[in-house]
């Protein structure tokens, strides 16, 4: 396969499970910022968001002071912003539009109408009438993508590539939404709600990533901050966790390598065991936030060795 249709199909994938997370991680910032809070907890909440999306400074140069409306509408709308739901989404098609010819016809046809739909709702105003309702449909309509791509596309290279893609994006937003909700997540101890309001605020966490009643099925137990980080973190059998997302990452390097990839399957070989062989209370004593923030410059290395070896070095885009 040529690196550069290569490179469009595991874009095109990329750019799609981003639109999804991206909704995910507005999703419970909007659940959370509804609990009885203080107004700077709430703030705190939107600004970790952005600054784990590395977006603070964008955001502060076009609006200056926060407001939960204009993170939304900046974080969903706004064309300037490349990581937007809306760029993405853009982005997505505009990369499975150039590989046309390597896709089924309902792949780009689900792809295409994913584009075409979001800016009529966007136009209506769907999203300032219900945000979790938008949300709600940018995740369905990625769900619908990945299932028609694996009900449709021969499972050739070009379809490893964008289930490559998939997963990799997974991987690095799972660990941004689970650093910046415990980052978020300190609580006045003088607030005689807190224990209800950890409760609500674990399960939204829980719910950004369709996490809710898989751990009511494992724990069968208050929902705790440690057990929620196992969940996400070391769970092999939880689907958007970050050993399960590197598990697939490298079965596909396998399946895909060259002769210049060593070096690069490797690493992810390395980043898997360190995650399958680790336990929840080491990654404690370290400190989840450290351990997370690792885990996204590893993953960025490894996403950067996957260009080089098979697509088009990002260096050269």
């Amino acid at each position: 396969m040529l690196s550069r249709t290569a490179d469009h199909l595991f874009w095109m994938a990329r750019y799609t499970e981003r639109a999804e997370n991206t909704a995910r991680m507005l999703d419970v910032n909007y659940q959370t910022s509804l609990l009885p809070q203080s107004a700077e907890v709430a703030e705190q909440g939107w600004w970790a968001m952005l600054d784990i999306s590395e977006l603070t400074q964008a955001y502060d140069h076009k609006y200056g002071l926060l407001h939960r409306d204009d993170v939304i509408d900046f974080m969903v709308r706004d064309m300037t912003n490349p990581s937007s739901i809306m760029s993405c989404l853009r982005a997505a098609r505009e990369n499975a539009r150039a590989v046309r010819g390597s896709l089924t016809t309902e792949v780009w046809e689900t792809i295409n109408t994913t584009w075409l739909d979001v800016q009529r709702m966007i136009a209506d105003g769907e999203l300032r009438d219900d945000p979790s309702r938008f949300f709600e449909w940018v995740k369905f309509r990625s769900h619908l993508a990945r299932g028609v791509q694996f009900g449709t596309m021969l499972k050739d290279d070009a379809f490893h590539f964008m289930r490559l893609g998939t997963f990799l994006e997974r991987a690095d937003n799972t660990a941004r939404i689970l650093d910046v909700k415990f980052q978020a997540s300190g609580r006045d101890d003088s607030d005689p709600n807190r224990e209800q309001n950890d409760f609500y605020h674990w399960a939204a966490v829980l719910r950004s990533v369709s996490g809710f009643e898989v751990y009511r099925k494992i724990y069968r137990a208050v929902i705790t901050p440690q057990r929620v980080a196992e969940l996400l973190v070391l769970r092999p059998d939880m689907p958007r966790s970050l050993v399960s997302s590197m598990d697939e990452v490298v079965a596909i390097l396998a399946l895909v390598s060259n002769q210049q990839s060593a070096e690069t399957e490797r690493q992810a070989g390395k980043l898997h065991a360190d995650l399958k062989y680790a336990r929840i209370d080491d990654i404690f004593a370290v400190g989840l936030h450290a351990y997370l923030t690792s885990f996204l410059e590893r993953i960025g290395d490894l996403g950067n060795g996957i260009s080089r070896d098979f697509l088009v070095p990002l260096l050269a885009a």
